[in-house]
């Protein structure tokens, strides 16, 4: 994850680009499956999907 306070409005993005972790596991929480987020952002990893629960679950006030 990065934090760029010039990026996305200092959201925690996934490896730089601008998808942030909100993002994944709001469509994850809202019932997308990983396979549909992976469709819907061609750009994200199945590593991405993971770093960005592990993320949400060490700093879920972000």
């Amino acid at each position: 994850m990065t934090i760029n306070t010039k990026v996305m409005g200092g959201k925690p993005c996934i490896r730089g680009i601008r998808i942030t972790v909100g993002t994944v596991t709001g469509l994850l929480a809202s019932g997308e499956t990983i396979g549909k987020v992976l469709e819907l952002y061609p750009s994200l990893e199945w590593a991405d999907i993971c770093a960005a629960l592990a993320y949400a679950t060490i700093a879920p006030d972000r």
